[in-house]
């Protein structure tokens, strides 16, 4: 299984980026996946989640701001993020769940089993 992020970089304040992630198809189909973020010198946190029936969740810190969505054609993940803020800057990572039930397991990191490398994204005041 493989994940593999892009569409990281620099943005100013109130600025947009859209990340990208292609997931290889045999985990995407039936598979919850999130975005999960990390920035120096802190712990790993949750961003959005996204189940194979629609269903979100997101971090209260980017609702409002990011929406998580996939492209079953492209089998790929987007993270889009609007009204961004020199504390969204971090390291970007998506990840896949075995699980199908994405209000069963949330947000949580342990329980996403397949991970990308990580993109950066780095907001300017």
């Amino acid at each position: 299984a493989q994940l593999a992020e892009s569409g990281g970089g620099s943005a100013q304040a109130g600025g947009s980026l859209r990340l990208s992630c292609l997931v290889s198809a045999e985990i995407y189909s039936s598979h919850c996946m999130g975005w999960f973020r990390q920035a120096p010198g802190k712990e790993r946190e949750a961003v959005a989640g996204l189940s194979s029936d629609g269903r979100t969740l997101y971090a209260d810190s980017v609702k409002g701001r990011f929406t998580i969505s996939r492209d079953n054609a492209e089998s790929t993940l987007y993270l889009q993020m609007n009204s961004l803020k020199p504390e969204d800057t971090a390291m970007y990572s998506c990840a896949a769940s075995r699980s199908r039930w994405l209000l069963l397991i949330g947000l949580r990191a342990s329980e996403y089993d397949y991970w990308g490398q990580g993109t950066q994204v780095t907001v300017s005041s």
